[in-house]
């Protein structure tokens, strides 16, 4: 059997049990977020989550998802509001944006179980590979996600594509109380 939940929907998959998660993804669900790189599980391009762990869909055989929730990049938030997705586009991490889907979804599992790692636990657990060295932004780019997801930061929601990288997001001030002498 194939069946476990994709992005909250029941999926049946009638593929070969050994097809990788990864091409039942793109191939029969349209889920092209998750790229291929290098089909070994070393780049990571290809990460998902699998109950909440992340996983290089490459290397996993549906056969072995009986039952399990699968999250894609595309179902990780809709409208770009997870905290590491608003933190990447306010650091201006993605370059080429290749790697981006896979580093985000491993980057939401990290933070989604360790509310201060370490940077060794960073290194750790953030093996992806990025061929355009994000990786100067990308630990404080994990720190602001951890701002933005215990609420001592906001950022502005990410536009839809197409929007100039400076306008992407900005960042909200933070709500005060207007000095006496502006009050109405």
């Amino acid at each position: 059997m194939t069946r476990f939940t994709v992005n909250g929907q029941p999926v049946h998959y009638r593929m070969d049990p050994d097809t990788p998660l990864l091409w039942a993804l793109r191939d029969a669900s349209n889920l092209t977020g998750t790229k291929f790189g290098c089909g070994t599980g070393h780049c990571g391009a290809c990460t998902v989550h699998v109950d909440g762990n992340a996983v290089r869909s490459c290397r996993v055989r549906i056969a072995d998802l009986e039952g399990t929730f699968v999250t894609t990049i595309e179902g990780l938030s809709r409208d770009r509001s997870h905290p590491v997705q608003q933190a990447f586009a306010a650091d201006m991490v993605p370059q080429c944006g290749y790697c981006i889907p896979g580093m985000i979804m491993a980057v939401a599992a990290l933070i989604d179980r360790n509310d201060t790692p370490t940077d060794g636990e960073i290194d750790a657990a953030i093996t992806n590979i990025c061929r355009c060295g994000i990786y100067p932004r990308l630990r404080q780019s994990i720190r602001r996600a951890l701002r933005i997801k215990s609420g001592r930061e906001r950022a502005a929601g990410a536009p839809p594509p197409g929007i100039a990288p400076e306008d992407a997001v900005r960042e909200v001030p933070a709500l005060r109380e207007p000095p006496a002498a502006e009050r109405p």
